[in-house]
């Protein structure tokens, strides 16, 4: 079985979704042949994206979640539906023992969901990592420096909506 941990960005302005979509449906196809595991803090953008992949195509979905808050603290009302159907539908759920979303959380979620994975994908535009952690260039680093291979997917126009280069 391939364990295909994500991190990326949650930011993706809107005509990027459709293209990384496009680009996670096909890298995570490729694995098809055997079992196909994921794993997914479920925050809103790539990993949720992600996530519907992996399951569309039959995959098995772990879930992290940074905190026992994150839903009513972190996830966006609109969001909700979303976030709540792909918890429900994965194979199981992890609560990190942290009572509040904030960066400790985050970055113990990062190592968690690295712990273990084949491989990360990251939705990624190549920004320096932040050094706090819990962001997805701090988690590539992580990943890099621990020996997992790192699939990096920004098809070509893709954008994030608050960023500032």
């Amino acid at each position: 079985m391939t364990t295909i941990a994500v991190t990326g960005h949650m930011d993706l302005a809107a005509q990027a979704t459709g293209p990384i979509r496009e680009g996670l449906h096909a890298l995570l196809s490729g694995f098809r042949g055997g079992a196909l595991a994921g794993r997914s803090c479920l925050a809103r953008g790539a990993d949720c994206l992600f996530a519907e992949e992996l399951l569309a195509l039959g995959g098995r979905l772990s879930v992290i979640i940074p905190s026992r808050d994150y839903r009513e603290a972190v996830v966006r009302p609109d969001d909700l539906p979303r976030f709540d159907a792909l918890r429900d539908a994965a194979a199981d759920v992890t609560v990190m023992p942290y009572e509040h979303a904030g960066p400790g959380a985050y970055e113990a979620a990062n190592v968690r969901l690295l712990q273990g994975a084949d491989r990360l994908l990251a939705v990624w535009d190549g920004s320096v990592p932040s050094g706090r952690g819990g962001g997805t260039a701090d988690t590539v680093a992580a990943a890099r420096a621990a020996g997992v291979t790192v699939d990096v997917l920004w098809p070509p126009g893709s954008r994030r909506t608050g960023f500032r280069s």
